[in-house]
């Protein structure tokens, strides 16, 4: 969208007055930010916004230069709002204007949003459960770490659900962790997952839990399934949507539980894999962001980021710096179907931010279909794939065995 630009003489008739100064708001817009200069010496302009129904969004005086206001995002002390099209008022401000007046200019620039990628964690806890932090002092924590969204999920607990904080730049999905002696799962986007109890003493009771989370409309993600104090030991695999292929840390438990899942994909299940940190307390191996889940959603809203995870169209990486990865056959991207019938297909896959020695390797039904080594820390090839029922992107650092050590693992593409 374009920039509105707006230049307007402040009179040294209005100094120690308040005014507006209109402006308009197209349809579409899902953010939007005024930035102002003048000369400041001698003069003090001082800002604020209103939108289009009148309500007032904030104030700022003069210590700021630019102001953003939206949906998912805002400047503290502006009110987080969807930007409704309209005539907008910018509050002006004369507190001192030097003679002759001064000359302020406005730009406005409009955000329309649209699809784009998301990195946020699935798996923390609070001090609502066994976790050391509060859910602000989380958040905070994961805004200064760059991610977009968090979970908190703790164990058979949902009572924070019912009074997630609104947080500028961070969406907070609700969620709680089934905690079980025989497995663990993720219950994401529902406040209260289950009534009653979350106990459950046979596989009857289990799925009866699980059912009902579904039915509310959770996703339902197995946790850590391969872990050596906690795996998932449940006689089912049809409870849940999602796999957490990657907890924690990379190691031995997340190799294994890349491999389940990729056994899995191999018997015909279409299930997308996820990642979170597990984060608990500080002094510990595991970091907040350490993994990451890439979601390629259609806006920040929490709904929409699970819409992304149930179809796949995500990818797990180290932490927000770590690896980025794409691939597509045609239109479709991760978690896509092509429906073509034709043995050999044509990817195009990409990855960045690879550290030195490590390799992109492509994974299918039978194993892999190839290895693409970087270069300057990139990879954007062509390649044809034939007989498979998908294909995955790894990324790792080559071990003597020939296996690598995971770096970000992707959904698949599959082929029917």
């Amino acid at each position: 969208m374009e920039k509105l630009v707006i230049d307007h003489l402040v009179e040294k008739s209005r100094e120690g007055s308040y005014y507006t100064v209109p402006f308009s708001v197209p349809e579409g817009v899902r953010s939007l930010t005024v930035r102002y200069s003048y000369p400041r010496q001698g003069n003090t302009i001082d800002l604020g916004l209103e939108d289009g129904q009148g309500q007032f969004l904030g104030w700022s005086g003069s210590s700021r230069e630019a102001v953003t206001v939206g949906e998912f995002d805002a400047t503290p002390g502006y009110l987080m709002e969807p930007v409704l099209p309209g005539t907008w008022n910018i509050l002006v401000g004369a507190y001192h204007v030097r003679d002759g007046g001064v000359p302020v200019r406005y730009e406005i620039s409009f955000d329309a949003g649209g699809p784009r990628w998301l990195v946020g964690d699935l798996h923390v806890h609070s001090d609502a459960s066994d976790g050391q932090h509060d859910i602000p002092t989380l958040a905070s924590m994961a805004k200064k770490r760059g991610l977009d969204f968090l979970a908190v999920t703790n164990h058979n607990n949902y009572s924070e659900n019912f009074s997630l904080p609104k947080i500028p730049g961070l969406t907070l999905i609700p969620g709680t962790e089934w905690t079980h002696y025989r497995g663990h799962m993720n219950f994401l986007g529902i406040e209260q997952p289950f009534t009653g109890s979350f106990v459950a003493n046979s596989l009857e009771e289990m799925r009866a839990i699980t059912r009902q989370a579904r039915e509310r409309g959770a996703l339902v993600s197995v946790n850590h399934p391969k872990c050596n104090l906690c795996p998932y030991l449940w006689e089912d695999e049809d409870s849940f949507q999602l796999v957490e292929v990657w907890n924690g840390p990379m190691r031995g438990v997340n190799r294994r539980g890349i491999a389940w899942w990729t056994q899995l994909l191999r018997q015909g299940r279409r299930l997308p894999a996820v990642g979170g940190s597990d984060f608990h307390r500080d002094r510990s191996p595991v970091s907040l962001g350490n993994p990451v889940t890439a979601v390629y959603a259609d806006s920040p809203k929490a709904e929409d980021i699970l819409s992304a995870l149930a179809r796949g169209r995500c990818y797990v990486t180290s932490g927000v710096r770590g690896v980025r990865l794409g691939m597509t056959c045609g239109e479709e991207t991760f978690g896509g179907v092509v429906a073509d019938g034709e043995k050999s297909h044509t990817l195009t896959v990409s990855a960045g931010n690879m550290p030195m020695g490590s390799v992109l390797q492509i994974v299918g039904s039978a194993g892999e279909l190839g290895r693409l080594r970087p270069r300057d820390g990139a990879v954007r090839q062509t390649v044809t794939v034939s007989d498979t029922a998908f294909a995955y992107l790894l990324a790792g650092i080559p071990l003597p065995c020939g296996e690598l050590w995971p770096l970000a693992v992707s959904n698949p593409i599959y082929f029917a």
